[in-house]
């Protein structure tokens, strides 16, 4: 657990009489004064504390007061006002309403969040130091600790305030400030890096915001028990798909386009068919500011490219998915016109060809997809041609599905490298970073949702901390229905059921339903709500179909032939297509917050409420009206009020009594009866004044900070005793416990088990039976015509022989005998299949032979023709490849070169010459040329043969490498037939058969080979299997080679 630093300092700065005490439960009164006498003193030491602070505050009355709770006329809203103006024009942008932090958007860097700054604020208590965002988050990570239960933090305010950046400077300060660790490191940087990431592909360019998230996020940070960060979840809401294919004037669509356009590398841009100027791209200009001063384009592209290989993106993943964002601009670029009969065609096919190639869709089938509509017509299927109104429509509408989708697919990728694999518990720190209030010139169908969830979120605010207005917020709800009614549904009609559903709310007004005065300032198509913030009109241009957000089944279609990773992902060929009508965007959205609210009230609420000084963006500039009607809206006088009226510290008396039960002997270790009793029982003990604390009907509230100090400080200095006290009965408790628990737990299961194997091993029977009859009738009319008796057994056994074939298939044409022996019905079909198999092995063989390959086979086969089932070890040597020679050029002897270089050496290869008298083993080189066969002695050439010379090759038919080269020897002088021993004999032999066109002089023998030392005299070789392989002279002056007997294989 983590110690609060300021409890250590206060701690050591003690009296050394009070630094020995040590409070002993065993000796009760002894052990309650000395507990008092702590408190005391710990208590004198928090006093000085905030009188040192009040001093401080006192001092800059020009900079105001750091916390709205010590404000005097704390009711008036000028003073409020005028506080908060004080701090802004001197660069203090932070102030507290109790725990709660105001952020005024300087516009400006303040140099306040350095690495400095966060081990300032780090361990500190939250009122020690002047308001910063980084106290904020260093509280709600103690209290964590402390309380082990989870928080969250809201982070709220009109679009512009500055609700990005305090969700990234928290970040920022968790990265930094928690125990660090290679995981924690790991963790954090990915938490961190999945901002640019997100707002790149998630904010955009508004009028009020250049940095506006155009989709709410929640970011889950889990920690352990250490405080260590090891993982986080995103949940994302309501991405503003329309703003991919519309932007009003001023504004821009997503970053990420611009990015990729500006920033892109050259060769990336090439490979994905774009230019390096957005005013290209139809989806980038209706705007009219493809390009701010104040974003830098190429600079963010470099950040995101980081943050995507950080984040565990491979690089096959950031293609495709660059991929998609080009297709999406390349989708925009395509035009339609009509033909003779009026449907829309593809007008530039180059954009059609750009689309196809990036998604990995045939043209055909992706131009089908963009003009043509499937329907059902009963049993069959249509296609029914777009006009190029309805062709338009769908390009949108697949480009904003393309777009929405990717993105889904984007937060669970980063969700994934994010994730915990511990499942043991986890505390968690929440981040809810979600669109601001909105109001433009002209609000539609988004501005809508943001404004509802801004209501709802408003609403959760009040019910967690100003509970005395919640009925009077709950009532001006208003009710939101899908857009759905019997006949032809349109804009106006959706309007007409407003008027009729709650045309009476004194919070909605239409042209029709207002005064002579208010139907001047709307329009017949618009409607106006009174919301929290104020008035805003809405247009219902547009309303159904951006609720609807229809995707023809034609386009998804066409998704699902794409070969590119992330569009298969989210378009699965398993997704239902469901007839009945989708869910509506609206219905999505509130079943998603109400999901959000459930979350959020399941955990502690801290609030960062961040305020927009002017409209203009300007540094140092602070509208009095804009900046008021902000404090109004967001609530923060009716904040201040609860806080200074009531108390500033509030805790459920479970959780207080939890905590400060042990400064107490009679609640400690248990208290027997119900929190509030033991908290009066604590509270009557610890001497807290009257006027110091309030009992509320499950929280104990807390007046002054000062009082909860103390008692903060007491707790720290004895709980050290209780550890090892309190980890002996828990270890004992627990061990009881998990045995009486696991017990129970164990006969109830075996009970339930037995029950439930019961009845399954009956209904199996039951279905073992049907199925076993039917199989058994199946088999007794096999033979028989296909009736309803046999046909499920036949298609049992074609699919069954199938089945094996599939996963017994031969791997090469030799294993054919291997193929699977069919039933009878099958047994045509087999051979048919057998044929193919065998065609389709041989293709694929005959396609993976390489020249060289081939030049080997070709050697291979003149080798086989020799040799195949004559000589024993011919098997062995057939696994075994043949090389162009066996002797470097340059290891045979210059002089030797020299003499036959014009004959252009073929082959040469060591071998053992035998001489022809007394059968001597030498060592010589055989050469072959074009012309002759040489055998060379290192420089001299001991014998020239020509290849018309020679009359044939003897060969044994044993595993010996003997071989006799017979010449033609006419004259007394010329040398005979030449004995020799070569390890390459049938690469030798193969070759001298090619190089020499001897096919057939290559004879094998059994038993003796007759040789002609010179004319007139002979001489013989026999050969014999043996133990063991020698070479000898045999007794009667004959060459005797016996060699091994080699097993066949």
């Amino acid at each position: 657990m983590q110690w609060r630093k300021h409890s250590a300092e206060l701690a050591d700065q003690c009296e050394a009489g009070d630094a020995d005490v040590q409070v002993q439960f065993g000796k009760k009164e002894e052990g309650h004064r000395q507990a008092l006498r702590t408190l005391r003193s710990l208590e004198d030491r928090c006093n000085r504390i905030l009188r040192n602070m009040e001093a401080s505050l006192t001092a800059r009355d020009r900079v105001g007061i750091q916390d709205f709770v010590l404000l005097d006329p704390y009711t008036s809203e000028s003073a409020f006002l005028d506080n908060l103006r004080k701090r802004f024009h001197e660069n203090l942008i932070y102030t507290y309403i109790g725990t709660l932090l105001v952020s005024v958007n300087p516009y400006k860097d303040l140099g306040i969040y350095s690495k400095k700054q966060m081990d300032t604020y780090m361990g500190v208590n939250f009122f020690e130091l002047p308001p910063h965002i980084y106290a904020l988050a260093d509280n709600v990570f103690r209290t964590m600790l402390s309380e082990f239960n989870n928080h969250f933090i809201l982070i709220s305010g009109e679009s512009g305030s500055g609700k990005t950046e305090a969700s990234k400077k928290i970040l920022q300060f968790y990265a930094v400030s928690c125990p660090s660790t290679r995981l924690l490191n790991n963790v954090g940087d990915r938490l961190l890096l999945s901002n640019p990431v997100l707002e790149a592909f998630g904010n955009a360019k508004t009028l009020k915001n250049d940095n506006s998230s155009r989709f709410g996020k929640y970011m889950d940070i889990q920690f352990d028990y250490r405080g260590e960060a090891v993982g986080g979840h995103i949940l994302s809401y309501l991405l503003e798909k329309s703003r991919v294919v519309h932007q009003n004037h001023g504004e821009r669509n997503f970053h990420i386009f611009y990015q990729l356009v500006e920033g892109g590398e050259e060769d990336l841009l090439r490979w994905l068919g774009l230019e390096r100027n957005c005013k290209n791209y139809r989806y980038l200009v209706q705007g009219d500011c493809a390009k701010v001063s104040s974003i830098n384009d190429k600079g963010d592209w470099k950040t995101v490219r980081k943050a995507l290989s950080v984040i565990d993106f491979s690089e096959s993943d950031t293609e495709h998915l660059f991929a998609i964002i080009a297709s999406v601009l390349h989708l925009g670029n395509l035009k339609f016109e009509a033909d003779a009969r009026g449907y829309a065609t593809v007008k530039n096919y180059q954009e059609l060809h750009w689309v196809s190639k990036l998604l990995g869709i045939s043209n055909q089938v992706l131009q089908q997809g963009l003009t043509h509509r499937k329907i059902e017509a009963k049993t069959e299927e249509v296609l029914s041609p777009f006009s190029v109104e309805h062709a338009v429509y769908a390009r949108d509408a697949l480009a904003k599905a393309i777009y929405g989708r990717t993105f889904n697919w984007l937060v669970n990728k980063i969700n994934e490298s994010l994730a915990n694999q511990d499942s043991s518990r986890k505390m968690v720190i929440g981040l809810l970073d979600i669109y601001g209030f909105e109001v433009f010139s002209v609000n539609s169908f988004e501005q809508f949702c943001i404004n509802y969830c801004n209501e709802k979120l408003q609403q959760l605010f009040i019910q967690l901390t100003l509970k005395s207005e919640q009925e009077e917020y709950e009532l001006e709800g208003i009710e939101d229905e899908e857009c759905l009614r019997p006949g032809e549904a349109t804009d106006l009609t959706f309007l007409e059921k407003m008027e009729e559903k709650i045309g009476g709310h004194p919070h909605f007004v239409t042209h029709k339903l207002a005064d002579k005065n208010t139907r001047k300032t709307l329009e017949r198509g618009d409607f106006r709500l009174l919301h929290y913030a104020g008035e805003v009109t809405y247009c219902v241009v547009g309303f159904l179909d951006k609720n609807n957000d229809l995707l023809y089944r034609s386009g998804k279609e066409v998704m699902q032939h794409s070969k590119n990773a992330i569009i298969k992902h989210c378009f699965p060929s398993s997704e239902p297509d469901s007839k009945k009508r989708p869910e509506t965007v609206v219905t999505q959205f509130k079943s998603s917050l109400v999901g959000l609210t459930e979350i959020l009230m399941s955990k502690e609420p801290w609030y960062v409420r961040c305020i927009k000084p002017n409209e203009a963006k300007q540094p140092a500039k602070f509208d009095d009206v804009l900046v008021r009607h902000q404090i109004k809206y967001l609530g923060l006088m009716e904040h201040l009020r609860v806080r200074r009226a009531g108390f500033a510290y509030r805790r459920r008396y479970e959780i207080f009594l939890q905590r400060y039960k042990a400064l107490c002997p009679d609640t400690w270790p248990n208290w027997k009866g119900t929190p509030e009793e033991g908290v009066r029982c604590l509270i009557k003990h610890l001497g807290y004044k009257t006027d110091e604390y309030k009992f509320g009907r499950t929280k104990i509230f807390i007046r002054h900070p000062r009082t909860l100090f103390a008692t903060e400080d007491a707790f720290q200095v004895c709980k050290h005793q209780l550890a090892t006290r309190i980890q002996a009965k828990y270890k004992g408790w627990r061990v009881k416990e998990d045995y009486l628990r696991q017990k129970e737990a164990a006969t109830k299961i075996e009970n339930c088990w037995r029950g439930l194997m019961a009845r399954k091993e009956r209904e199996r029977r039951a279905w073992a039976v049907k199925v076993i009859k039917k199989f058994i009738k199946g088999f007794m009319t096999r033979n028989q015509p296909a009736c309803i008796d046999n046909s499920e057994y036949l298609a049992y056994v074609r699919q069954n022989y199938l089945t094996r074939l599939k996963e017994n298939l031969p791997k090469t044409v030799l294993e054919m005998d291997s193929w699977l022996t069919p039933p009878p019905i099958l047994k045509e079909v087999s051979e048919l299949l057998q044929n193919i198999y065998i065609r389709y092995l041989v293709r694929q063989f005959v396609r993976e032979i390489t020249p060289q390959r081939k030049a080997q086979l070709l050697l291979k086969a003149q080798t086989s023709s020799l040799f195949k089932g004559k000589k024993e070890s011919y098997p062995f040597s057939v696994c075994r490849p043949f090389v162009d020679t066996r002797i470097a050029l340059e290891d045979i002897n210059l002089k030797v070169r020299q003499t036959i270089q014009h004959e252009h050496i073929k082959y040469s290869v060591p071998v053992v010459k035998y001489d022809r008298n007394g059968f001597r083993p030498r060592l010589r080189q055989l050469i072959f040329t074009q012309e002759a066969a040489y055998l060379v002695e290192e420089t001299k050439i001991k014998q020239r043969i020509d290849y018309s010379s020679l009359k044939g090759v003897s060969v044994s038919n044993l595993s010996d490498n003997f071989f006799i080269l017979h010449v033609t020897c006419d004259d007394i002088k010329q040398k005979g037939d030449l004995v020799l021993q070569c390890d390459y004999l049938y690469e030798a032999l193969t070759k001298l058969s090619v190089v020499g066109d001897k096919h057939s002089c290559v004879k094998v023998v059994q038993g003796s080979v007759r040789f002609d030392i010179q004319p007139g005299r002979e001489g013989f070789v026999e050969f014999k299997s043996g133990q063991e392989s020698m070479v000898y002279r045999a007794k009667n002056g004959h060459l005797m080679v016996e060699s091994t007997r080699t097993k066949s294989r």
